[in-house]
């Protein structure tokens, strides 16, 4: 396996690492919210070990990932990772507002890496891997349509992104 590849991975599955590390966060500091949070942290979770799953498979049989699994903009990913960490360490030291919670989540279901990750789930395909990879993803469906109805649902004020 090709060492950008393998850095795509490895950025692929840190953001879906710190995703779930902020989700737990929320859980933690939002006990009304608590149970969604930890679903979402759970599958944040599930994604990151389907990534991982992938790169061990390529590394043991020379297969290559699923076309478009992955953002095609490295840069983006590590971007995104370094903001994502720089929000769990704010967040940990000055908590957010319940508000500025969902808002966060928002943004970041919107990210690159998250963004691309479930467009590639969404997507019809006629590839055995593709669709077992889809199937082990079937309840991870679109985070961010669950966190707008849950903001509705809970009347957290929805505005709109830019």
């Amino acid at each position: 396996m090709n060492k950008h590849l393998t850095e795509h991975l490895d950025q692929s599955i840190e953001l879906e690492l710190g995703a779930a590390r902020l989700y737990t966060l929320f859980h933690d500091l939002f006990p009304e919210d608590e149970d969604f949070w930890w679903q979402l942290a759970i599958e944040e979770r599930n994604h990151a070990a389907l990534l991982r799953n992938e790169k061990k498979t390529l590394r043991s049989h020379g297969e290559s990932v699923p076309e478009d699994l992955l953002s095609e903009d490295l840069e983006a990913l590590r971007s995104a990772n370094r903001k994502l960490a720089d929000l769990l360490e704010r967040y940990k030291a000055s908590a957010p507002s319940r508000k500025e919670a969902f808002h966060t989540a928002l943004t970041l279901e919107n990210s690159v890496g998250e963004a691309h990750f479930q467009d590639f789930m969404n997507r019809k395909s006629c590839s055995l891997p593709d669709e077992l990879l889809r199937q082990l993803n079937q309840e991870d469906k679109d985070h961010e349509r669950r966190i707008r109805n849950y903001m509705r649902e809970h009347d957290i004020p929805v505005e709109t992104q830019k």
